[in-house]
């Protein structure tokens, strides 16, 4: 390849009007020293959410040690048994009533995160704790545009409970900045896409719908900063340039394509535009915007919510009519029951194509999940009787070992799991939340 004198800076944007798109590492961004920047390789930070708990009959591998067996619901995970474990026995003790309403729902999605006993309020006046995603952020500070990008598929709740006694601030989403500031989750694929890749000046609602007509696309306002790039790179960052520029046109024709869906199908009522009317087309999408933003390192921390807790989601294309908090409740009902396994492992479906986006993506001489710790995890393990202290977590990506369950004692709270992943990620904190010492099973021994 042609040798650049000096190496390319790894913020180098593509500029244009209204426009900046990073660009993924490339070798002309490598310095000399390469065994050195292979070893500073930035580490990532991933959660993977889903609501109203988990039937874990089918979740829980029947041995325990090397070797996963993976059960009925964890199957669409066989690709990358290698490089997931399943940990059994976690528990959010925070989550416990403690005097509080028997409201389960409201108390544990916010400690999921943060290892905390929240505020039963409906109120104004909530508080939890800092989230462990939030203090990996504050961890690496400036190092990317965005410190980290919160995603979702249902719209928040603004106002009132969504649970007894507990505001809807609670169970909207999983991070929290501080103790008062709960991080609100962004749902719309067009917002996503324009926080990702616009420069600050906000198109106005004349000039979006006049692009949307022109089916424009970021990628011709940038035309000639790539041209002039372009011829200074070797063949292999060439082609890996030309790979990113068509995964991130790809995601533009999917959300114009819903934003014109949206448009013909509301009857002149307002929706929200770029939301596709398909579950499964809007999880995909959500899910390669949060890929893409950490191809291009805009940010290095995110989590994704497949629904809200107590979501009343229904999903006819797996043939599931009934509400899925409906059935969480399932009173050992056999069908119910077989109904929300049906859920869950259509939630793992979506699980493995986060992790197979991932390990489609290079980075350096490694792939994005080499890179990356993922929490995949819900906040009940058996919904039925909201069972917070036996939890459905796997943990995944290249930072740890794989192809394991671990079975720790019944009761071990997850904070001694979120504790050791921000030491797997380098950040030397001494507790957090509830732990009583980090999860020792998790890093390479």
């Amino acid at each position: 390849m042609r040798i650049l004198r000096q190496p390319l800076p790894r913020r180098t944007l593509l500029r244009g009007l209204g426009t900046m798109l990073a660009l993924p590492f490339l070798e002309a961004m490598m310095p000399a020293a390469r065994a050195a920047d292979i070893a500073s390789r930035p580490k990532r930070l991933q959660v993977f959410y889903t609501p109203n708990g988990m039937m874990m009959d089918n979740f829980r591998p029947a041995s325990t040690g090397v070797g996963l067996v993976l059960p009925s619901t964890l199957e669409p995970l066989a690709p990358f048994k290698s490089q997931i474990s399943v940990i059994s026995g976690l528990g959010h003790p925070m989550a416990a009533a403690m005097g509080d309403r028997p409201a389960g729902h409201g108390r544990s999605c916010p400690a999921f995160l943060t290892g905390t006993h929240v505020r039963q309020t409906e109120g104004s006046d909530i508080r939890c704790g800092v989230s462990v995603d939030q203090v990996y952020a504050r961890h690496i500070g400036e190092a990317t545009p965005l410190s980290s990008l919160e995603l979702g598929i249902d719209q928040a709740s603004l106002l009132g409970s969504c649970d007894i006694g507990y505001s809807c601030a609670y169970t909207n989403g999983i991070s929290w900045a501080n103790p008062t500031v709960p991080l609100p989750v962004t749902a719309n694929p067009r917002d996503v896409f324009e926080r990702l890749f616009g420069d600050g000046d906000a198109l106005d609602e004349a000039s979006r719908q006049a692009q949307l007509r022109r089916q424009a696309s970021i990628l011709d306002f940038v035309r000639d900063d790539t041209a002039r790039l372009s011829g200074q790179l070797g063949a292999a960052d060439r082609h890996k340039l030309d790979e990113y520029l068509e995964a991130t046109r790809d995601i533009e024709k999917r959300i114009q394509k819903a934003m014109v869906s949206s448009a013909a199908d509301s009857g002149g009522l307002e929706r929200p535009a770029g939301i596709p009317d398909s579950f499964d087309a809007h999880v995909r999408l959500m899910i390669d915007l949060q890929v893409l933003a950490m191809q291009a390192d805009i940010t290095r921390v995110g989590s994704l919510m497949l629904g809200r807790e107590i979501s009343n989601r229904t999903y006819p294309e797996i043939g599931v009519a009934d509400s899925h908090h409906m059935l969480s409740h399932h009173g050992n009902n056999p069908d119910k029951m077989t109904k929300l396994a049906r859920i869950n492992r259509h939630h793992m479906d979506y699980f493995a194509y986060f992790l197979a986006r991932m390990q489609a993506v290079k980075d350096g001489d490694a792939t994005l999940l080499d890179r990356t710790l993922v929490l995949r995890g819900s906040a009940f393990g058996d919904p039925n009787v909201h069972d917070h202290m036996d939890l459905p977590v796997i943990v995944a990506g290249g930072l740890v070992k794989g192809d394991r369950h671990i079975d720790v004692a019944k009761g071990t709270t997850m904070s001694n799991l979120l504790l050791a992943a921000l030491h797997v990620l380098d950040v030397p904190a001494p507790t957090f939340g509830d732990s009583t010492g980090p999860l020792t099973e998790l890093a390479y021994g």
